[in-house]
């Protein structure tokens, strides 16, 4: 009997590993655009086809095709870059892009506004400084993080080098994107990929390690997670996780956000055996008919957990030992200056929404390309979206800081919930995008910041998220208030969150406009001043209050009323 699959699958198969027909399409001059399928397969090599969505009507108007551009996302292993590096990054940024970069809260940073003509250019540009976009995008694991911003340097060194072999390890073994981007020699005889198979994963595969007491990655909203287990600087080993995920689908009450499963304790040296298998289950169980039940969450629900971590042994050779106690604090960035142990100081930054560029307002483009001149440690992207100048040395603390200061680039003078807050691109470029976030976040948030401060709540710090569809990218599910785009101007009201990424939130309001939206968060912060127990977050009084009920089986109960 024939199983139907999705498309996508079967593009992938006649890829020949990624190929396509990438140089044809990008050869063909008449469009700014790449044939259907290219679109697809050029996600794997790192960039999305986009149009400019403002300029639609317009443009039609005018019997053209849209703007097309793309966005390019890179790999960056933990977010970790050199002073070089940034450079080279911040150059191609404004000569080949539109003039800006975006850090993503997936610790790495993406173009915008690349034309066709350029995507080259601008690949060759980012590896002459040791940077690819290979499984920026497409149906692979993706970027993967790590605790940005260490208290322990020995210990952050360990965990971060574990991240850089996963990230090695689970990469397409294709030379599709050398042959293609970096004029390698193709390719003589066959060819395989040990891990992926000639159709990949069936969906994106996310991979996070935190080290506690801090949950900056939010582990538990990944495919797979890492969390080290240490006494003092000493890496015992991990907690391994598996089947987060954010993404869901309105009214598609199948679909959910989901916290992973605790699978058990493994020492370092199994690390690369179990990430494999965790993959390679996936590979063969996951949902190839359907991209909205394709991520790994859905497939733990489908095998159920025992029978997953069975499988998952059985593959990587290793029986997972009890997972170990761990207590997590905090979810955000820790801003301003933080020594480590070896007496170096990490600065970390405040980017608004991860968007670097030079406005009338700030110049942050400018000021981070003049830290970059004379830096002597190295830059770390944070989930946040924010950058951290690290290992900067006493003497050159008060030169970094003047020059931050000048760029408007520190924290102070931020309100706490601005600085816990953060959004995804959506429009114009993003074509999931029903409503605005990065553009429009800031001035909502200036709004909202004023209701806190006539209710007297205005120094509490509120983890709040902004998207601009349901995808997730901003991680709104784990917000203690997260707003999830709809359609233009309207949002729908998460509550519930615990501030530290443990708990999902619910659904509170839907489809709400900003009038509607605003009068509904004076209500509630007003009930919050008045009623909140010492020390209480609002997304533990929102539990605590009744406002929603906790999430405890997502796949049962998260869509239910609150």
């Amino acid at each position: 009997m024939d199983i139907k699959v999705n498309p996508n699958e079967l593009i992938k198969a006649d890829s020949h590993y990624l190929r396509g027909t990438l140089r044809e399409s990008m050869a063909d001059q008449a469009s700014g655009a790449l044939s259907p399928d290219d679109t697809q397969i050029s996600k794997f090599h790192g960039f999305y086809q986009q149009d400019d969505r403002d300029r639609r009507l317009d443009r039609r108007q005018q019997f053209l095709e849209p703007y097309y551009s793309f966005m390019l996302r890179a790999r960056l292993p933990g977010g970790v870059c050199t002073p070089r590096q940034w450079l080279a990054i911040d150059a191609v940024g404004r000569e080949l892009g539109n003039g800006s970069i975006r850090l993503t809260t997936r610790q790495t940073f993406q173009y915008h506004g690349i034309l066709k003509r350029n995507l080259k250019p601008l690949i060759q540009r980012i590896n002459r400084v040791m940077i690819d976009s290979i499984g920026g995008c497409g149906d692979v694991n993706r970027n993967v993080l790590c605790n940005p911003n260490p208290l322990s340097s020995t210990l952050h060194a360990e965990v971060y080098d574990w991240a850089r072999r996963i990230s090695e390890h689970l990469l397409p073994k294709t030379r599709a994107y050398h042959e293609i981007w970096l004029d390698g020699e193709p390719v003589a005889g066959g060819e395989s990929e040990p891990v992926y198979g000639e159709t990949y994963l069936p969906r994106k595969f996310k991979t996070a390690l935190a080290i506690p007491p801090h949950n900056d990655v939010d582990v538990y909203t990944n495919d797979l997670g890492f969390v080290a287990i240490a006494e003092g600087d000493e890496l015992l080993g991990f907690n391994i996780l598996a089947g987060g995920g954010m993404g869901v689908t309105h009214d598609d009450y199948s679909t959910f956000p989901r916290l992973a499963d605790e699978l058990g304790f493994i020492p370092p040296q199994q690390t690369l055996a179990v990430a494999e298998a965790v993959v390679s289950v996936q590979r063969d169980f996951g949902d190839r008919t359907s991209r909205r039940h394709a991520r790994l969450k859905y497939t733990i629900e489908r095998m159920g957990l025992a029978t997953f971590i069975t499988e998952v042994e059985r593959r990587a050779g290793v029986r997972f030992k009890p997972s170990r106690r761990v207590r997590f604090t905090s979810q955000g960035d820790r801003y301003g200056w933080v020594e480590d142990e070896r007496g170096r100081w990490h600065l970390t930054l405040y980017v608004e929404n991860g968007r670097v560029a030079d406005t009338p307002d700030a110049s942050l483009m400018s000021g981070l390309r003049e830290i970059a001149g004379i830096h002597q440690g190295d830059f770390r992207i944070t989930p946040g979206q924010n950058l951290i100048v690290a290992g900067v040395p006493e003497g050159q603390k008060a030169i970094i800081e003047g020059i931050a200061r000048r760029h408007d680039l520190l924290a102070e003078g931020r309100s706490p919930t601005r600085l816990a807050s953060i959004a995804c691109v959506a429009l114009p470029t993003c074509p999931q995008a029903m409503a605005e976030a990065e553009r429009y976040f800031p001035d909502l948030l200036e709004t909202i910041e004023e209701i806190a401060d006539r209710h007297g709540i205005d120094r509490q710090a509120i983890v709040m998220r902004m998207t601009g569809c349901p995808n997730g990218c901003a991680r709104p599910y784990v917000a203690e208030i997260g707003l999830v785009g709809r359609g233009p101007g309207r949002y729908n009201l998460q509550l519930g969150g615990d501030g530290i990424g443990l708990r999902l939130n619910r659904l509170y309001r839907k489809n709400l406009n900003e009038r509607e939206l605003l009068r509904t968060l004076d209500e509630l912060f007003r009930i919050y001043a008045g009623e909140r127990l010492p020390q209480e977050r609002f997304g533990d009084f929102a539990v605590r209050r009744g406002l929603v009920k906790p999430v405890i089986d997502p796949a049962e109960d998260y869509h239910e009323f609150p």
